[in-house]
């Protein structure tokens, strides 16, 4: 099968385009054709070699949407020709490929109203929103929640989830994204560019921090006593937060088929829908990596896998 391998830690630059085998499932695996996947900024972190020791040559690339190709004797839930999207253990060989061994548990079945390359674009950042608001925020109807970096992956995601919520969510970006974000739902946009911006603020329940640094720690000024900020990153200064009675806690996201599962059913009410910035070939993958790692990408760049779908 054709995949991208990486073979020594580096930039972009050390993503190949390989042949190489159809990996053999175990007895409570799945063999999944890959029809998309889609970068993220821990394909290029663990790419750089920060994320800890792995073992190379790897297959980077942690989404997939596609069809079950073949399934392990112990497999129940899933048989040959479902269609079905996850985020794959970041430990194993990834998705940029053209086959992947996934187990069984962590399979959910794709939304059935897109396609894989829509698909393709939600389980890590809508796992990384859903989990930062739901799972470690707690997000209530009628709260007022802040996300940083909104225009984002993952904040494209967690306004959508916020509002379907009945929460009052307001999102730092540049103004060019303003209006696009309003029709996604924020009640209210800031120009994180504005000087002071953070003066303009107020009683917040919940920020959505996916930017670290100073971004965290401004947001002390606006967030009530008993109020939370969850963080895709560090976090940092936990005294600060505590004396102002404010919860900071670090999150990582998992793999939760129930949560890709109320995902996929908000997907096909028509409440919830993927951005799309780009869709390249997976030959691209280095072009792909390269624009993800320059920021500003409005949503989730997609890497078409198999032709035709």
């Amino acid at each position: 099968m054709k995949a991208i391998e990486i073979h020594s830690f580096g930039g972009p630059e050390v993503l190949q385009v390989e042949e190489v085998p159809i990996p053999d499932i175990r007895t409570d695996e799945v063999l999944v054709r890959v029809y998309a996947t889609s970068v993220n900024p821990v394909d290029w972190k663990i790419r750089e070699g920060h994320m800890g020791d792995r073992n190379l040559p790897f297959v980077p690339g942690w989404d997939l949407s596609g069809v079950v190709e073949e399934t392990g004797i112990d497999v129940k839930d899933f048989k040959k020709g479902d269609e079905v999207y996850t985020r794959p253990d970041v430990k194993r060989d990834g998705t940029y490929a053209e086959y992947i061994c996934v187990k069984a548990s962590e399979l959910a079945r794709k939304p059935d109203s897109i396609d894989h390359v829509n698909a393709a674009a939600i389980p890590l950042a809508g796992l990384t929103a859903w989990q930062c608001l739901f799972t470690h925020g707690h997000l209530e109807s009628g709260q007022k929640v802040l996300i940083h970096g909104a225009s984002g992956g993952v904040g494209t995601f967690a306004v959508q989830f916020a509002k379907w919520k009945g929460a009052y969510v307001m999102a730092t970006a540049s103004e060019k994204n303003h209006a696009f974000l309003k029709e996604l739902g924020a009640d209210e946009v800031i120009d994180y560019h504005q000087p002071g911006y953070e003066d303009t603020i107020s009683s917040v329940n919940l920020v959505i921090d996916t930017i670290g640094g100073e971004t965290q720690q401004h947001s002390l000024r606006y967030i009530m006593p008993g109020g939370t900020l969850v963080t895709t990153l560090k976090p940092e200064n936990h005294a600060v937060f505590e004396e102002k009675g404010i919860r900071l806690t670090g999150m990582m996201t998992t793999t939760d088929t129930d949560d890709l599962a109320a995902i996929a059913k908000l997907v096909d009410e028509g409440k919830v829908k993927p951005v799309i910035a780009a869709v390249l070939p997976l030959e691209e993958a280095e072009k792909a990596q390269r624009i993800n790692e320059e920021g500003h990408v409005r949503g989730k760049i997609v890497l078409k896998v198999t032709p035709h779908h």
